[in-house]
């Protein structure tokens, strides 16, 4: 009894991750500053850095997911959780706002090399632009079709208690999560034009690259909710990290529908 929690926060022990992170960030940015000018360890130093920050991020991770499988997360903590993760959200929504904002400053005042009124052409002269209603739009229908497979997932959760089709609709939305990855690999094998030598290419492959690592981060995030299931994890009232995950989920959608119909449709 003398241990008892009678309140409704978590006191959290010392930790060693907080320190573990700032020291593998700063060991993987040191790498990529030696790495820029080709001096020697630059690669090394980097991947070491990464392979410390991957490192701390699943262990730091692990001791959550611990913390509440012992009833740590009381209903105050969950409220603090969620409106973590909601300005972590509002970050990377003014992170992705500043690529549409280069696009459309360069997109509705080009500025050309030599003469902003002769060579002041958007996309640039020579510049091969995708077709929006091919690939892209395939994409489109693939990702929003994984953004309704987790809501599926989320509903049988919290409305029906159904882990069954839980199951199914995470399988789902991961395999079409994956399927977007590919599909836009294939479309970057095929572009016709680079990332270098012209502002619409820079712009292009930095927002979509971006997008596209985010779908890779949040398939993995919908991969780690389907092995925590199937271990027994998540209840109607307890799905902090179920419920994260179709967040950011539904986050790359919008993102997506914003470079697609502004990137893709307009821009091109």
């Amino acid at each position: 009894m003398a241990h008892e929690k009678n309140h409704d926060y978590h006191i959290l022990p010392p930790s060693i991750w907080p320190l573990l992170g700032g020291l593998g960030g700063f060991i993987m940015l040191f790498g990529s500053v030696l790495w820029m000018p080709k001096q020697g360890g630059g690669p090394y130093m980097f991947l070491i850095g990464l392979a410390l920050v991957l490192y701390v991020m699943y262990a730091w991770w692990a001791d959550v997911v611990a913390e509440s499988r012992v009833g740590d997360h009381t209903p105050v903590v969950r409220i603090g959780l969620r409106y973590g993760f909601i300005m972590f959200i509002m970050s990377e929504v003014m992170f992705f706002a500043a690529w549409f904002w280069s696009f459309f400053k360069h997109a509705m005042y080009p500025m050309g090399p030599m003469s902003p009124i002769q060579d002041g052409v958007w996309p640039p002269v020579g510049i091969e632009t995708f077709d929006p209603w091919h690939l892209p739009l395939i994409n489109t229908l693939i990702l929003l079709c994984s953004g309704a497979a987790a809501t599926w997932a989320h509903h049988a959760l919290v409305h029906e208690n159904n882990r069954e089709d839980m199951k199914w609709g995470l399988i789902l939305a991961v395999v079409l999560g994956a399927i977007f990855t590919v599909f836009q690999a294939y479309e970057y094998s095929h572009a016709a034009f680079g990332f270098g030598g012209n502002i619409y290419g820079a712009n292009f492959f930095m927002a979509t690259g971006f997008h596209g690592f985010h779908v890779f981060i949040g398939t993995i995030f919908l991969l780690v909710c389907l092995i925590r299931l199937q271990k027994g994890d998540f209840t109607p009232e307890k799905h902090i990290g179920f419920e994260a995950a179709a967040w950011y989920w539904h986050f790359v959608d919008v993102v997506w529908l914003f470079l697609f119909a502004a990137v893709y449709v307009w821009g091109g």
